[in-house]
């Protein structure tokens, strides 16, 4: 069956982030934190905002253990309510906003790293006249600023739609996030091929959503059902080939 479509993950697919990223990130952001509600007379010690930011962690995990997500301005809430119940009522809403912002933008100033392959891959697909999109979860930078990373690395003009967790309430294997993006671009899950690294978000999640699917990866794939893709890739550079195969 011919492609029309493709949708691509972000993390681990398009770009990639060391394992020290998050301490970087969550550094940035406490110390912000603390210097505007400081700011705003109310005194914050960085050991409180510490646990804070790791019982926000939890609550996040319990949500997204059911496939849903947040706006990350509910993160920062809960960062808030962790020191103290009443915080978050109790925070203006400039500064609120100015808190929301800090949480948002440390990627910007450490950004990750591009797969070397994806430029000249998506050039080459645009070139084939498919229509492409993003499907893919969040962690704790929000999908308008991951926008703001694709569009640093001359990427996210390739892009129809990109769909981000946080803005739909819904993360992957959800096949619904894949059904409702492909319904927004007059995708249609048959001629649809999703690209991904991780086995069960992306690959067993769009093959519930009826796609076909390539993973890439570096290792030897061994998964059987619905978590086994279509075809595998170790980098982007192979994906217009890859493509070609599965038409």
């Amino acid at each position: 069956m011919p492609v029309k479509t493709i949708t691509f993950d972000f993390w681990g697919t398009l770009l990639f982030d060391g394992p020290g990223s998050d301490d970087r990130y969550k550094n940035r952001r406490l110390s912000e934190f603390e210097t505007l509600l400081g700011s705003a007379g109310i005194s914050v010690t960085a050991a409180a905002l510490d646990r804070a930011y790791d019982e926000s962690g939890t609550y996040l995990a319990r949500i997204w253990s059911a496939s849903k997500d947040v706006p990350v301005q509910d993160h920062v809430r809960a960062i808030l309510a962790a020191v103290d119940a009443g915080l978050p009522r109790r925070v203006p809403s400039a500064l609120m906003t100015a808190l929301i912002d800090a949480y948002s933008r440390p990627i910007l100033l450490v950004p990750p790293a591009v797969d070397n392959g994806a430029l000249a891959a998506l050039q080459a697909l645009a070139g084939g006249g498919y229509t492409m999109a993003i499907v893919s979860n969040i962690m704790r930078t929000p999908g308008a600023t991951l926008r703001q990373v694709l569009e640093r690395f001359r990427l996210l003009s390739f892009f129809k739609r990109a769909t981000f967790s946080d803005e739909v309430g819904i993360r992957k294997p959800s096949p619904e996030i894949f059904a409702l993006t492909l319904r927004a671009i007059g995708g249609e899950p048959g001629t649809a091929v999703h690209v991904g690294d991780d086995p069960i978000l992306d690959v067993q999640g769009a093959h519930a959503a009826g796609m076909r699917v390539i993973q890439v990866t570096s290792s030897r794939v061994r998964a059987r059902g619905p978590q086994r893709p279509d075809l595998a890739i170790p980098r982007l550079a192979e994906l217009p080939d890859a493509i070609d195969q599965l038409e």
